[in-house]
């Protein structure tokens, strides 16, 4: 797939799942609780939004002729030295593979308590602005 049109594909699923934490955060902030099922939905968009990042960084690097690591956290190490975006969040992209890495391995183990301090502060929005991010 063209770069290009990848971009526009990841922009979408990221506002897409944008505007569902963008709800969370509001009903969050109104001292709303969430459903269990609702709950379920939240960790679902941050999955898809960070592994929606972790393809993009890939992509990027392969559009650079760079070799494309497996690994999610050394995709963003290898894009960390071409875009200073990604270098000067480099901690915090570690800690949101870290999240999607527990979502999707060790889903016993989530303390929601987290995830809620996550959206409640907007940590999300990096990812999203990456993903919107043409330029990169």
């Amino acid at each position: 797939m063209r770069l290009d049109l990848y971009q526009q594909e990841t922009a979408a699923i990221a506002r897409l799942q944008s505007e569902v934490l963008d709800e969370v955060r509001e009903r969050l902030a109104a001292g709303e609780h969430l459903s269990c099922l609702e709950e379920n939905g939240l960790l679902h968009a941050l999955q898809i939004l960070i592994e929606n990042a972790i393809g993009k960084s890939k992509q990027l690097l392969k559009a650079a002729g760079e070799p494309v690591p497996v690994s999610a956290y050394d995709s963003f190490a290898a894009l960390a030295c071409r875009h200073s975006a990604v270098r000067d969040n480099i901690e915090a992209w570690n800690a949101v593979i870290g999240i999607r890495s527990r979502i999707v391995h060790d889903y016993m183990n989530i303390d929601m308590r987290k995830i809620y301090v996550l959206i409640q502060e907007d940590g999300y929005r990096f990812v999203v602005d990456f993903l919107l991010d043409a330029s990169l």
